[in-house]
């Protein structure tokens, strides 16, 4: 016996002795420094200090040299070197984990428990390595602790597996010879996280952690590892599938008959699948499908899903009855003893209820367990195909109709291997109750059970109507209430995701294997287990440590209770039964909270808190006697024995602060601190107040919670709820407070440091379970729930309250079953002191100025402010509850809400209403949440969010009035006193700031007094539901409100689903806003998007009508007002057809297009009310052209009528295209007749008059003189497009208004329209953005126009233009969108051609207006800019695009010049259609031509024209001058002026005149370049000369539209440009065009 201290530290001394005797007194012994660690084997152990060094004392027969003191720790110096972190000790081997998982063993090694082949003692340390072969190539696994028994090793990987080598099936392996001396994993826990090994002589245990989400994403294992074959089957039939998991491993366990009983109800290997997959927890329940109808005891208490309606619920679940019939006889069949024995037999088993129900079940239905029946029951062959087959058969509940368990099934294999929960709804991890499946489950049993037992692995909902595993379930199905909410009674992890993994688990299973012949197994049977199995009844027991002796096992709890099982012959169980095949709880006297156990050969050591902060140790087995006695004892053959546990040591006091407890062999040990600075007695008192706050915790739930929920299904409806959600909130806490608890003990054992305290990592989780907890038990206490539980607490707590009284703490005298309920909630909130007390003990142990000191402050002054918070949280909540009690009655009681808490009321008549009659009564009631209004009969709720509050100034006055604002209502309050006026702002103020910030119900009370915000922000964000009638009636509005109105963004939704969002001013719609409204009758939606002003639709939208008929355009007062257009019908409906044009007043009116896609006509002209009428133009896609007289939607009076072919109508109409009347018809030729008409255009017309043929001489004059006189003339089209501009721009009338005004509404356009587009940025590209940005500088707009100012505006313009948020830009937009609409498809229609180029000069001209008003100095049409001076002379005239052309004077200015450059490339298509079809016959003319003459070689064709000799590009050789040869190049093609030729090709890539002349011009300087070139000379053209070159170049171009572009250019060039230089050249090139025209090739 020895005792180590160490005199400069004070920690780690070692004290160890044998038995148990009042006269034991340890011995000293010195070692050089603390003790981490000690592991005792039967006559030797192990000692790890600090520094990583281990010492092994006692006998060591594996040593070569034996040691001269045996008793004297010596140092292992083969491991010096290495750091070793943990040790372990077997029967007569050890070992020792390094630093980084490297692990070395010594000792016997006759079983290969050393893990070393070909040698049966190892010495010294000898590594040995743990190869994971799985992976690709082998790499060695890192172990976190070792565990040694009799003949084996087990290691725990840190990838939380476990590996074992030695002999006997208590390896786990499915190894068939022994010793196996490599390590191999035990596939049985593979994939599961285990936290702790023990091994006992021949035995082994495993602390494993449930099952969570967190483990689930395992892929699904569909064979059997074992043999090898799937472990599920599918059938398909034709409406649904069946899905059988009766595969059936020969590799398990085999059962004799006799055993097989036995084996019920440990519910194992019967139907296992394989070491992986275990067989599901479908083998605990009884599915009532198929339970036999006879023998079944239906009047016990029987698990909670027991019914007699079996056939029926077979028949609902889809399971074939026959089915049933089927697995009954084989039941029958089977060679087992009948259900009663078994029943009998279960009953003996054990005080433990669990296994008692389980009996139940198995009675009901005992196949279900045996390997003989088929695994078709439904209900196994659900919970299996959850686990497996999970996403893959979600069809198949369908079909089984089980559609709620589809929130159960477990994504892939996540199935609970070993089985599963009990049938006690105890604290299962993941439990939900919930009520509203309570009927359901009646009916499908299966979903029960599974539910219930797969409910410990992930969060699952259990359809269990309660937690009283006791209460019979016939009770709770009489008392089954309506559909409640869900109540949580124990989390799984921490109460915050991120704090799972810190907080030690509780949800924990024990898992067992190996020899058994004591029960040390815990399975109820002494059947040895190849393979790791669960113990189930220790599945919600919360067990947090297992320790092993050699023949029996130990489990320390949470609640810090032990359970023992296995051998008792020495009493070491703790009792004085015989052995235990299952855990029973080990007796001990009351308040002692074990917290530390071991077990050695044949006794056992606990370490318990008592009352005093000191550790006790407690010791029960075998008594070991001094020598002699023993020699005696022996011949007597006794053996003394401790059949309970004894307060060992009554001089244990001098061991100060234990830390640990070891045993082994019959040694005991016990590690202890010197109390220092105090500071381990407060991690202490910290610890050990933790976890007596828990056990007391858990004593309330099980004691007084549990009874209360059952009871409280008869209280009332609101409180029932509340009170489900305050049970939940009361587990979560409990479960932080048992996680906290475990992890205080574990730092005991280890560290015992401040470092790793999770109340200061995390005090936020702490805070935050509190907070939650105390709302709800405060909205509990405010409905009055605690008076509703008062009568049935009366029933069942008996008139005398001593079990709550104790638990409550309550002190007064005889306190009523409300207060004392109260007093019971309120329990943790004392806790909070405690903390804090304790955390500001564990301060004082470090210095002021150090960082621990720091942070165990802060933790301390939370949990102070918290407790404080709370404190005024409950006195809030009893101010609210005697207030509801005080006015009871129908108006309070509706206004009565959980969250709902009193500020300040005015009974005492503090508050009147100004104006009030004289007998009304007003009575205002302020919570944190509303103001009400309340008079004799009706009372009105003012929500906080939208009320505001301004006192009225006193002076005007004299009274102390309010103004209270509201969205519908505004009124006065008057108070009694400047000092209660005062004090009502100030509340309402407050509580309107808390109502806003959304704390209204969780931070500190209004009267608190934190009155340094004076009052909330006029502006916020709120939601509202209007009540008074008008058009906002029943509407809710949500989003930003000033005073009293909707104003900023915000959405407005009515109950007939019309839905407004976007922005408001000033209470109503205003600005851009998107609107749907429902059109019931062909029940699709409206849809508005666009401008909106003062509630009504009012400038720019898009309306989208359900017929499918779509509006783009202006709105004003919610019509169709402006410029606009229509698009009713896709291509395929009755009428598709566009409109764009005027309205007025939601009618088409003013000039307009028509394009009727069906008929294939387009109408352009003048309308009225949605008629044509007016002058207008209709072509169809025939080649008719009309132009004339429309009235009422007819052509009506005088028009002309053309067809393709050029006959003529001109005269009267009656109707469409129906001539009636006196008219000329003129044919094709020039003939013509003139008369009387009458008929339809192409079906035969009625003619009375004469036949002329004209002279030729007469020519054609007569036929197009009339074309365009009876259309709507250019200036008179689109004028709603150019006011809409000039409005923007802020003038009445075009041309009127100020010019300062029209720039800054300019620049407001453009900085609402960016913001509108930074909401959507998508809208927007890069470049975009850029132009817009350069926009928002405006160019100086006043003042002398010179060339540089004129190029600044003429970029500006450009810009402008490109941008449709910019008034210019739109404009250019919508003109280019309404001439494209005019002039395309049928619009196509060269007789249309003087019309499109007369509007895009009328375009230019009324653009070129807007400019001038914008630029005021700018020049009118024709004006001069006087250019500078010399240097800007290169300065270009026409566009950007137009750099080289020859320097002038000074510039021109035009509105061509200006514009057309940013107009014509836009409108350029659909014109030079126009132009190419006019030109058509010239054109094809002109081209044969060029075909034909492009055959000719250069020379040849240079001959042809007549160019001159002295031009030709002839290149002969010097050295060959004879005069007859023929030039080199008299074959080449495409070779003379071939860069000319080139340049000239270019004008069909270029828009507007200017640029075109531009090339024509190029192309003159390329010719001329290049016969400098060939004359070495300057030279001067003359026209003789140039023509015949210019036509020779203009053939090789081969331009093929060029009759279009001259009419073109002719059409759209600048008047200036006529006569000048470009007027010459333009004059050339079409010279050309009618030369080649006429040309003749001879």
């Amino acid at each position: 016996l020895f005792l180590k201290k160490k005199s400069s530290t004070k920690r780690g001394l070692l004290h160890t002795w044998r038995g148990y005797s009042y006269s034991v007194t340890p011995e000293r012994l010195l070692l050089p420094r603390p003790v981490l660690q000690v592991a005792l084997g039967t006559r030797h152990g192990v000692l790890l200090v600090e520094g990583g060094q281990v010492y092994s004392f006692g006998e060591s027969p594996w040593k070569q040299s034996q040691v001269p003191e045996p008793e004297k720790p010596t140092l292992e110096s083969a491991l010096s070197g290495q750091r070793v972190v943990a040790i372990a000790a077997g029967s007569f081997h050890s070992g020792a984990v390094t630093e980084d998982g490297g692990v070395h063993m010594w000792g016997d090694n006759s079983s290969g428990q050393c893990g070393l082949s070909g040698l049966t003692t190892v010495p010294n340390p000898t590594p040995v390595a743990l190869m994971d072969s799985d992976t690709g190539p082998p790499q060695t696994v890192p172990v976190l602790e070792l565990a040694c028994g009799e003949q084996h090793t087990l290691a725990l990987a840190a990838q939380r597996e476990v590996w074992s080598w030695g002999s006997g099936s208590q390896l786990g392996l499915n190894a068939t010879v022994f010793p196996v001396w490599k390590p191999q994993k035990v596939e049985h826990l593979a994939g599961r996280y285990v936290i702790q090994v023990a091994c006992g002589a021949s035995h082994s245990l495993a602390l494993v952690r449930c099952l969570g989400p967190q483990d689930v994403q395992r892929p699904p294992v569909d064979k059997c590892r074992q043999c090898n074959q799937l472990l599920y089957t599918m059938t398909d039939k034709e409406d649904h599938v069946i899905i059988s998991d009766g595969h059936y491993c020969p590799l398990g366990v085999e059962l004799t008959e006799d055993e097989g009983l036995l084996e019920a109800p440990a519910l194992t290997q019967g139907l296992k699948t394989s070491p992986s997959e275990p067989v599901l927890p479908s083998q605990i329940s009884t599915s009532k499908s198929s339970a036999p109808a006879d023998g079944t005891d239906s009047s016990s208490d029987s698990a909670h899903h027991q019914d007699s309606e079996k056939e029926k619920s077979a028949m609902a679940n889809g399971a074939l009855p026959g089915s049933d019939h089927s697995a009954l006889s084989k039941v029958k069949s089977s060679p087992y003893p009948d259900e009663q024995a078994v029943k009998d037999y279960l009953r003996k088993l054990s005080d433990n209820t669990q296994v008692e129900q389980t009996g139940k079940a198995t009675a009901g239905g005992l196949h279900t367990l045996l390997p003989s029946a088929p695994g078709g029951t439904l209900n196994s062959l659900v919970a299996s195909c959850a686990s497996a087959v999970g996403e893959r058969v979600a069809s198949t509940y369908e079909a089984l109709s089980l559609k709620k368990m589809m929130n159960l099934y477990l994504p892939s294999g996540a199935a609970r291997p070993g089985g599963a929960a009990s049938a006690i709804v105890g604290d299962n991890t993941a439990e939900r109750v919930r009520q509203e499946d309570s009927v359901q489950a009646k009916k499908s049993s299966s979903t029960g059970d599974i539910r219930e037992e797969e409910a410990e692995g992930l969060r699952r909902r259990l359809s269990l109507p309660g937690l009283l595993s006791q209460v019979s379930p016939r009770l709770l199905r009489k008392a089954g209430r309506p559909r409640m909410r869900a109540v949580a009674l124990t989390p799984l992890g921490g109460a915050v995701p991120e704090a799972q993994e810190v907080f030690p688990t509780l949800q924990t299973e024990v898992w067992s294997w190996g020899n058994c012949d004591h029960g040390q197994l815990g399975h109820g049977d002494t059947l040895a287990r190849l393979q790791p199995q669960c113990i189930k009844s220790l599945n919600s027991k919360e067990v947090v440590r297992v320790a092993a002796g050699a023949h029996h096992s130990l489990a320390l709890t949470a609640q810090s209770q032990v359970f023992s099982w296995g051998s008792n012959s020495c009493g070491q169980l703790g009792h004085m039964d015989s052995p235990s095949t299952v855990p029973r709880l080990a007796k001990l006297s009351e308040g002692i909270r074990v917290w530390d156990v071991s077990a050695g050969e044949k006794h056992t050591v606990l370490l318990a808190d008592g009352d005093c902060i000191q550790p006790i140790i407690y010791y029960s087995g075998q008594q070991v006697k001094e020598a002699a006695e023993e020699s005696h004892a022996k011949e007597a053959g006794q053996c003394l024995c401790v059949f309970s546990f004894h307060f060992l040591f009554s001089c244990v006091f001098q061991l100060r602060y234990v830390s640990n407890v070891f045993a082994g062999g019959q040694r005991c040990v016990a590690l202890s601190d010197r109390n220092v600075m105090g500071f381990i007695a407060s991690l202490h008192e910290l610890a050990s107040a933790e976890r007596k706050y828990y056990c007391k915790l858990c004593n309330v739930k099980t004691q007084i919670i549990r009874p209360l929920l059952e009871l409280g299904k008869t209280a009332a409806g609101v409180a029932l709820g509340l009170l489900q959600t305050l049970v939940g909130r009361f587990s979560l806490l409990c479960h932080l407070t048992g996680q906290h608890g475990a992890s205080l003990t574990a730092n005991l054992r280890r560290g015992r440091d401040v470092k790793s305290l999770l109340i200061l990592d995390h005090t936020g989780v702490f805070i935050d379970a509190y907070h939650e907890y105390c709302s709800v038990l405060g909205h509990f206490q405010v409905m009055g729930g605690f008076q509703s539980l008062t009568k049935p607490s009366l029933d069942f707590f008996g008139k005398s309250p001593e079990l709550l009284q104790k638990l409550s703490e309550c002190s007064e005298e005889n306190p009523s079953m409300s207060d004392l309920l109260m007093a019971l909630f309120y329990l943790p909130t004392r806790h909070l002191h405690e903390y804090g007390r304790l955390l500001l003990k564990l301060a004082t142990c470090f210095e002021v100025c150090s960082d621990d000191y720091q942070k165990l402050q802060d933790s301390c002054s939370k949990f102070e402010v918290l407790a404080l918070q709370l404190k005024r949280k409950r006195k809030d909540a009893d101010y609210t509850f005697h207030f509801w009690k005080s006015f009871p009655g129908k108006m309070t009681d509706s206004l009565r809400k959980p969250h709902r808490r009193l500020i300040c009321e005015s009974s005492n008549k503090a508050l009147t209403l100004q104006n009030a009659g004289r007998f009304s009564v007003n009575w205002f009631i302020l919570f944190n949440d509303a103001l009400v209004h309340a008079q004799f009969s009706t009372h009105h709720v003012f929500p906080l969010a939208t009320l505001w509050v301004e006192p009225i100034p006193e002076e005007n006055t004299g009274t102390h009035g309010l103004k209270v604002i509201t969205p519908e209502e505004t009124f006065t309050l008057l108070a009694s006193s400047p000092m209660e006026k005062a004090k009502w702002l100030r509340s309402i103020n407050q509580a309107v700031d808390q109502a806003l910030s959304g704390a209204g119900q969780d931070t500190a009370s209004i009267s608190s007094g934190s009155s340094q915000k004076l009052e909330p922000p006029i502006s916020r964000t709120a939601s509202y539901t209007f009540y008074k009638d008008g058009r906002l009636k029943e509407a809710t509005y949500d989003g930003r409100w000033l005073n009293g109105k909707p104003n900023g963004r915000g959405a407005l939704k009515w109950p007939d689903g019309r839905i407004y969002t976007g922005t408001f001013k000033n209470g109503l719609e205003d600005g851009f806003g998107e609107y749907v409204a429902p059109n019931k009758t062909l029940n699709k939606n409206d849809h508005y998007q666009g401008y909106w002003r003062d509630g009504k639709m009012h400038g720019l939208g898009t309306y989208r009508y359900a017929s499918g008929e779509v509006y783009d355009g202006s709105f004003q007062d919610s019509m169709r007002h402006g410029h606009g257009m229509l698009r009713s019908g896709k291509l395929n409906t009755s009428s598709p057809s566009v409109f764009i044009g005027q309205w007025l007043q939601d009618k088409k009116t003013g000039y307009g297009v028509f394009d009727d896609i069906t008929k294939g006509e387009k109408y352009m002209g003048m309308w009225q009310d949605h008629l044509r009428q007016g002058t207008g133009v209709v072509v169809t896609q025939f080649g008719l052209y009309y132009e004339g007289a429309f009235k009422d939607n007819k052509m009506m009076g005088t028009g002309i009528l053309l067809s393709e072919d050029d006959t003529t109508y001109e005269g009267e109409f009656s109707d469409d295209w129906t001539l009636s009347g006196k008219g000329v018809l003129t044919m094709a030729n020039g003939d013509y007749l003139e008369g009387s008409f009458g008929g339809e255009w192409g079906s035969g017309l009625k003619v009375t008059g004469s036949y002329f043929k004209p002279h030729l001489f007469d020519g054609d004059k007569e036929k197009t003189r009339k074309l365009g006189w009876l259309c709507v003339c250019a200036e008179d089209k689109w004028q709603a497009v150019f006011d809409e501009c000039w409005t923007q721009l802020g003038c009445e009338a075009p041309g009127q208004g100020e010019n300062w005004r029209a720039w800054e509404n300019i620049a407001v356009a453009l900085t609402t329209s960016r913001r509108h587009i930074e909401d959507s940025p998508e809208m927007l590209s890069r470049s975009h953005s850029k132009t817009l940005e350069s926009l928002e500088v405006i160019p100086q707009h006043v003042g002398p126009i010179n060339m540089e100012r004129y190029h600044t505006i003429r970029l500006y313009l450009i810009k402008a233009c490109d941008t449709p948020l910019h008034p210019l830009g739109r404009l250019v937009e919508t003109l280019v969108a309404v001439y494209r609409m005019t002039y395309v498809g049928v619009g196509a229609n060269r007789r249309l051609l003087p019309q499109a180029v007369k509007e895009i000069k009328s375009y230019l001209y009324r653009i070129f207006q807007i400019v001038r008003f914008l630029f005021p100095d700018l020049p009118e049409e024709g004006g001069l800019v006087p250019e500078p001076t010399t240097d800007l002379q290169d300065k270009k005239e026409g566009s950007a695009d137009a750099p080289l052309e020859s320097p002038k004077p000074c510039r021109v200015v035009s509105s061509s010049a200006l514009l057309l450059p940013v107009l014509l490339p836009r409108l350029y298509p659909p014109l030079f259609t126009l132009y190419a079809l006019d030109k058509e016959r010239e054109d094809d003319v002109y081209w044969e031509c060029v075909l034909r003459l492009n055959k000719q070689p250069d020379l040849a064709l240079l001959a042809f024209l007549g160019v001159q000799q002295k031009f030709w590009p002839v290149s002969i050789p010097d050295s060959v001058p004879a005069p007859g040869e023929k030039p080199v190049l008299s074959s080449t093609k495409d070779t003379c002026f071939a860069s000319a030729v080139e340049t000239l090709q270019q004008i069909s890539t270029t828009f507007t005149p200017s640029d075109k002349l531009q090339v024509i011009q190029l192309t003159f300087e390329e010719i001329t370049q290049e016969v400098q070139s060939l004359l070495k000379q300057d030279f001067l053209w003359s026209m003789d000369d140039l023509f015949p070159v210019f036509l020779y170049v203009v053939l090789r171009a081969r331009i093929r539209n060029l009759g279009s572009e001259v009419s073109l250019i002719e059409d759209l060039m600048d008047p200036c440009v006529q006569h000048g230089e470009h007027g010459i050249m333009f004059t050339t090139l079409k010279a050309c065009y009618y030369q080649i025209q006429h040309e003749k090739i001879t």
